[in-house]
């Protein structure tokens, strides 16, 4: 075995593109970051690649500035799946003990989760995760993991989630282009989930909420396990989009009104305290109720709550998670975000940083940014065997062509 393993977790966001480096020593008990990179993305619309190109070159940028702050060549990396073409649905499996002994062997575990796969899909879908909720031996329902138990009969509840085949293409193919190998894609609410959330968090009851740039995602989890995910349409760069229009300006100059003078609480502002436009860049000048920006905020922030809200009475879990929410993702850095999910969704709400368990230079990565691509290290760093969202690798001679090329492209 290796001493030490170098794992990169690859974010293709809406608006940005971020690489996490992380190296597992041999005995360590933590991962240590050893390098951040990122870049402005282009190509991507509400989550998904639409210009395969500008996508690899975006990645290109991002994973050169990751393999310079750390010292090391990135030859693959675990991506993440986001896009409102990613769905989810329960699914339940059976099969008998193989050993004649009756303990439940890997093999058994693998192949009763297999048996979850059997539903009804559109032949333009394709699992890419397999998740179980409990697993039942004999009846005997409850159980987290059933290897080395006894039975006969091994059943399991799974949570089975699956993406349109040309959205997971567009993701592997820009990767290949950029010269890196697919190790493994993970839909971007899980690996958020598994930078932010404690065990408690999950056995309590708990929904993550990822407000990127063009998407947003839920995780709800409960006993331990995850229960439902699903993608909204809508992020922070709709947000960026609504002042655009109110201010009639360029979205350059709205991102910038959000970024310096945006919040969500529309009570703690000044009636009339206003934001001088030309001071930002506006060649058309004049100014704006500070006031006026916080009311459109607040409304887009209210649609995506209400849609979260939608989400918790699919499964019957409004108001009832006793972790209460958990925001990460770039929008989740709006001032005053917290009160107007608290008040809302009527649960406890919290941003999340990822950190817990990883060390080297976590100033980088203590954002809730960061929340994914730390995630898909994490991920990387463990051995899932639940997950079938390898299929679509893009190892290959054309991805090894392209690495040698790699840092001479334009």
């Amino acid at each position: 075995m290796a001493k030490e393993k170098i794992i990169c977790g690859l974010d293709i966001g809406t608006t940005k593109i971020k690489a996490v480096v992380v190296q597992k020593r041999r005995g360590a008990e933590k991962l240590s970051v050893i390098g951040v990179g990122e870049a402005p993305s282009a190509g991507v619309k509400r989550g998904m690649v639409v210009d395969v190109d500008e996508v690899a070159e975006s990645i290109n940028q991002a994973v050169l500035k990751a393999e310079k702050t750390s010292g090391k060549e990135i030859e693959s990396v675990f991506v993440n799946l986001s896009g409102p073409h990613i769905t989810s649905r329960s699914s339940k499996g059976v099969v008998a003990v193989s050993r004649a002994d009756q303990e439940i062997s890997k093999e058994d575990k693998q192949r009763v989760l297999q048996t979850t796969e059997a539903i009804s899909i559109p032949a333009n879908r394709k699992i890419v995760h397999v998740i179980p909720k409990e697993f039942i031996i004999d009846g005997e329902g409850g159980i987290k993991d059933p290897l080395g138990m006894n039975g006969v009969r091994l059943e399991v509840n799974a949570l089975v989630v699956d993406c349109s085949i040309p959205v997971i293409n567009n993701f592997t193919k820009a990767v290949s282009q950029a010269g890196l190998d697919v190790e493994e894609l993970i839909v971007s609410t899980l690996a958020s989930s598994k930078s932010v959330l404690s065990k408690r968090q999950k056995e309590l009851g708990v929904v993550v909420l990822d407000i990127g740039g063009g998407t947003t995602g839920v995780s709800i989890f409960e006993d331990g396990s995850i229960t439902h995910t699903a993608i909204l349409p809508i992020g922070s760069s709709h947000i960026t989009n609504d002042i655009a229009i109110g201010l009639r300006t360029e979205v350059d100059i709205a991102e910038k009104v959000k970024l310096e003078f945006g919040t969500a609480d529309i009570k703690s502002i000044n009636k009339k305290e206003m934001i001088d436009l030309e001071s930002l860049g506006f060649e058309g000048g004049g100014s704006v109720l500070r006031r006026h920006i916080a009311e459109i905020i607040h409304a887009r922030l209210d649609e995506i709550f209400e849609l979260t809200e939608k989400e918790l009475k699919k499964v019957s879990k409004q108001s009832l998670l006793p972790g209460g929410v958990v925001l990460v993702g770039g929008g989740s850095k709006m001032p005053h975000i917290v009160e107007v999910a608290r008040e809302r969704l009527k649960l406890p709400v919290q941003i999340g940083v990822p950190g817990e368990g990883l060390d080297g230079i976590l100033d980088r990565v203590a954002d809730p940014e960061y929340s994914v691509a730390v995630g898909l290290t994490l991920w990387g760093a463990e051995d899932n065997t639940v997950s079938y969202a390898g299929a679509g690798t893009s190892k290959g001679f054309f991805s090894k062509i392209m690495k040698s090329l790699r840092v001479f492209m334009p």
